[in-house]
C-alpha cells in the first residue's frame, strides 16, 4: 500500500504493459508499440517499454482489474492480485512436506528457507510476471513430486498445467518448470512407468507452453527479442554507469563477476551494504554448497536405481537451472561484450525452481547417519535463512 512504484523489480514497466493492453484492447502487442507510463500521473510518456515478455500474464491483470492509466491508487488490486499468486506458490511447495509427511525438523528445513527468500514479500506486493513464474514452477514442483510417488494422472494434468503458466509468464518460466517436469516425465519413460495415453496431453501442454516463443520468433527472430526499448535502455544505463567505455572483461573473468553479483543480489540493497552484511553472503553460499551435495547425493542414488521422488526432482530441477543460468550467462556476456553492459544476474528469474534447494538439503540430510552432524545441518537449514534475512541487508 506505502511502496514507491518505482523502488524495485521494473514494476513502472509492468505497470505500462498493463495499461497498454487496456487502452488499445490489444491482445498480442507489438513491443515497438510499448510505452512508460509516468510514475507520478500514470499518464503516458513518449518512454519505450523495456518489456519483452508474452502477454498473458498482462493480459489477466488487464482484463481483472480497474484502468490504471491516469489512476495510481487502482495498482493496489494489482499488487493483492500478485500476492496471491506468491501465496499460491508458496502454498505448493509448503504442500510438498505436508504430503511427504515430512517430520517437523525436516519440515522445516523445507519451508523455512522458501519463506525467508530476501526477495519474495517485495516481489509478491509488486506487478512483476515473476510471481506468475513462481506459481507456476512451483505447482510443477509440486505435482512432478506427487506423480513419481503415485503414479496419478491428476497430478500430471497439474504439472503440465504449471509448466503452461510458468510458460506463459516469462521465457525463463518455460526452461526451468518445463525442464523439471521434461526430467520427471523422462524417468518414467526411463523406468517403463509412463502410460502410452500420456502422450497426448503431454504434446498438447507443450505446445501450448511453446506457442507464445513460437510467435515471438517468428515475429522478431527470437523468442526472447530485444526490442527498441531494450536497446534504448542498455545504451542509456551503459553511458550512464561508464560502462561503454571501459575494458570488456574475459569470458572467465565476466563468470566470476556474473557469480559474484549473482550472491550478492540474492539479499538486494538499495542503501550501502556493511561489513556485516558482506559477511552474511556466506550464509547463502554455504546453503548452495549443500545443495550441491544433496544433487550428489541424489545422482548417485538414481545411478544405483535407489531413488525416490525426492531425488529425481532435485536432478531434474538442477539439471533445468544449469541449463537456464548457462543461457543465462552467454546472453549477459554478449551485451556485456557489445554494449559494456554489467548487470544481468538476477536471482528472483530462478524463483519458478525455489522449492528445489531446500529439497536438496533434504537430500543430502538423508544421507547423513551421525546424529551430531545430522543436528548441525539440520540447524543451520532451519536458522541459516532466517539469520541471513536479519544480518544480509542494510538497516532502515
Amino acid at each position: 500500500m506505502r511502496k514507491d512504484v518505482t523502488q524495485g523489480f521494473d514494476e513502472v514497466a509492468h505497470a505500462s504493459y498493463v495499461a497498454h493492453l487496456q487502452r488499445t484492447g490489444d491482445i498480442w502487442p507489438a513491443f515497438a508499440d510499448l510505452r512508460m507510463l509516468d510514475p507520478s500521473t500514470f499518464r503516458f510518456t513518449d518512454e519505450a517499454n523495456y518489456l519483452n515478455h508474452p502477454s498473458p500474464y498482462y493480459l489477466l491483470l488487464a482484463r481483472l482489474g480497474p484502468g490504471l492509466e491516469g489512476h495510481p491508487a487502482g495498482m493496489l488490486v494489482y499488487r493483492l492480485f500478485n500476492v496471491a499468486l506468491a501465496a499460491i506458490g508458496l502454498a505448493a511447495l509448503m504442500a510438498i512436506g505436508v504430503l511427504a509427511k515430512l517430520p517437523r525438523l525436516p519440515f522445516y528445513a523445507l519451508v523455512v528457507p522458501i519463506a525467508c527468500i530476501p526477495v519474495m514479500a517485495p516481489l509478491a506486493g509488486a506487478i512483476n510476471n515473476d510471481n506468475a513464474a513462481f506459481a507456476g514452477g512451483s505447482i510443477a514442483t509440486l505435482a512432478a513430486f506427487r506423480l513419481l510417488a503415485n503414479g496419478s494422472r491428476s497430478w500430471l494434468f497439474a504439472a503440465l498445467g504449471g509448466v503452461i503458466l510458468a510458460s506463459w509468464a516469462k521465457f525463463t518460466g518455460l526452461v526451468l518448470a518445463g525442464g523439471l517436469v521434461a526430467g520427471a516425465l523422462l524417468w518414467l519413460v526411463w523406468r517403463g512407468r509412463l502410460p502410452f495415453q500420456w502422450i497426448v496431453p503431454i504434446a498438447i501442454a507443450m505446445l501450448l507452453a511453446g506457442v507464445p516463443y513460437v510467435a515471438l520468433l517468428a515475429q522478431y527472430g527470437s523468442p526472447a527479442p530485444t526490442t527498441p526499448g531494450v536497446m534504448a535502455m542498455i545504451k542509456t544505463g551503459a553511458l550512464t554507469m561508464g560502462w561503454d567505455s571501459a575494458p570488456r572483461m574475459t569470458p572467465v573473468s565476466f563468470f566470476m563477476h556474473f557469480v559474484s553479483e549473482f550472491v550478492a543480489e540474492w539479499m538486494p540493497a538499495l542503501r550501502e551494504r556493511s561489513a556485516l552484511n558482506y559477511a552474511a553472503l556466506a550464509i547463502p553460499i554455504a546453503a548452495g554448497l549443500c545443495a550441491l551435495g544433496g544433487i550428489w547425493v541424489a545422482g548417485v542414488r538414481i545411478v544405483r536405481g535407489t531413488e525416490g521422488p525426492l531425488e529425481i526432482v532435485v536432478v531434474a530441477g538442477a539439471l533445468a537451472f544449469a541449463v537456464t543460468l548457462l543461457l543465462h550467462i552467454i546472453f549477459g556476456y554478449r551485451l556485456h561484450t557489445e554494449f559494456g553492459w554489467m548487470t544481468t544476474a538476477y536471482p528472483r528469474y530462478y524463483l519458478p525452481l525455489a522449492g528445489v534447494v531446500p529439497l536438496a538439503g533434504l537430500s543430502l540430510l538423508g544421507a547423513i547417519r551421525q546424529s551430531t552432524i545430522r543436528t548441525l545441518l539440520l540447524a543451520f537449514l532451519i536458522g541459516g535463512p532466517v539469520a541471513f534475512r536479519l544480518l544480509g541487508a542494510p538497516l532502515g
